[in-house]
């Protein structure tokens, strides 16, 4: 299900910040070489968490479901010098081809890879916090993401899920994906210490404050 035409799309790239000329080249090899390749953030998607990143002020940065390293790196050209972003990703071909491209990065030395399944990954952190989360994982954990990330997010930290409307499946969940995004933006909506905002950007966007 498409929300807007391609048109509208292109006018709204064509009218954002350009993606630097390795971020196109890694969009373009995923495109041509991977399986999934609309698993990629994609650049609007992609220049959002860069402007999150920016007017918070955010210093380290969790993420959750990594691909081929297109958001890490677009988040970690938004970092500070002293910046961090821990990314979580199971598949090891994922692995190889995302720490490929952020060894041709300036600013791939910000990002630490945690390699095996996200929720195992996410205990190393329990007495830790961060600044800013990024859920673009396996959408049937999402409920779980977002209570541990509950736990590791600061207060007047920000939360961004992908993927939420799930081609739309979301108005009608059947299958068990669509459940758990519908579950998990109804937990995120009912919880009082969370500002959440669902925009209708590429397949949906979450994103929420948590109150101090």
């Amino acid at each position: 299900m498409r929300f807007i035409s391609e048109d509208i799309e292109k006018y709204c790239k064509n009218y954002s910040v350009n993606d630097t000329d390795l971020l196109k080249k890694l969009s373009k090899t995923t495109w041509e070489t991977e399986e999934v390749p609309q698993m990629l953030s994609g650049s609007l998607v992609g220049g959002l968490l860069q402007m999150l990143v920016k007017i918070s002020g955010a210093e380290r940065i969790l993420e959750i479901g990594m691909f081929t390293g297109y958001s890490a790196l677009k988040m970690a050209e938004a970092l500070p010098v002293h910046g961090t972003i821990d990314s979580c990703e199971l598949m090891d071909k994922h692995i190889d081809t995302a720490t490929g491209w952020f060894n041709k990065s300036e600013v791939g030395h910000k990002i630490t890879v945690h390699k095996g399944q996200a929720i195992e990954s996410l205990e190393q952190f329990a007495l830790e916090s961060f600044d800013l989360i990024f859920v673009d994982a396996d959408k049937v954990n999402y409920p779980l993401y977002y209570e541990k990330g509950m736990t590791l997010l600061k207060a007047g930290g920000i939360g961004v899920l992908d993927n939420m409307f799930w081609s739309g499946t979301v108005l009608n969940p059947k299958d068990d994906d669509a459940k758990a995004l519908r579950e998990t933006a109804e937990l995120i909506k009912n919880n009082h210490r969370l500002e959440p905002l669902l925009l209708p950007v590429r397949d949906g966007v979450m994103i929420y404050r948590k109150l101090k």
